[in-house]
């Protein structure tokens, strides 16, 4: 799938106001800083569609993307680090998992994984909250051209290792690279996909 048009519709905190679910969605999710804006950017060919910074926790609301006018892509907040309040982290908390619980046209979540360091325990807890919730997803793991090919290896696997800790089998997985490209084309083809089988309410 290449994608042609991708346009911000709006951002919300409260889910009930989110677009009408008459199209499937695909919400992108990780820790702070884990590269989500570039990875959005680079897959829908528009540098600047979502906002990148240096600064984790930047992204803190639910953000709409409408892509080719037949899909929503959505930007959700990084959890981990973030320069925040706890009355403002448990907000984001609060909204995110609402989104993901009760969000009826959401048919996969990405759960990026930053390729460059050892398995964390906030992206694996939040792995299996969403595998307690019934909620797919698949992982994605993030800036493969920051490591040599051995050691971005040996790090994918540790986090396999320690996933199937609590998992009988890994969800589907991609190796990606916004700077190289790497991996956005099977990433694009899997939800191209998946969009066939959405169901309109």
């Amino acid at each position: 799938m290449i994608i042609h048009k991708a346009e911000y519709i709006a951002s919300y905190v409260d889910v009930d106001k989110c677009p009408a679910p008459d199209k499937p969605e695909y919400a992108f999710i990780g820790r702070s800083n884990v590269g989500k804006s570039s990875l959005i950017n680079a897959l829908t060919g528009r540098k600047k569609l979502a906002h990148v910074s240096n600064t984790p926790g930047k992204t803190q609301t639910i953000n709409h993307f409408l892509i080719d006018d037949a899909w929503y892509l959505v930007d959700l907040p990084g959890y981990g680090y973030a320069k925040i309040s706890k009355s403002s982290r448990k907000k984001w908390l609060g909204f995110i998992r609402t989104y993901l619980e009760k969000r009826p046209n959401l048919m996969c979540v990405c759960l990026l994984i930053d390729s460059r360091i050892p398995p964390q325990r906030k992206d694996l807890d939040f792995a299996n909250w969403l595998g307690e919730g019934q909620i797919p997803f698949v992982i994605v793991y993030t800036k493969a051209d920051k490591s040599k090919q051995f050691e971005l290896k040996q790090r994918i696997k540790a986090f396999e290792t320690a996933m199937l800790e609590t998992w009988t089998s890994m969800p589907q997985s991609f190796v990606t690279s916004s700077v190289k490209k790497l991996g956005q084309d099977t990433l694009l083809d899997f939800i191209d996909t998946v969009n066939q089988k959405f169901v309109p309410l």
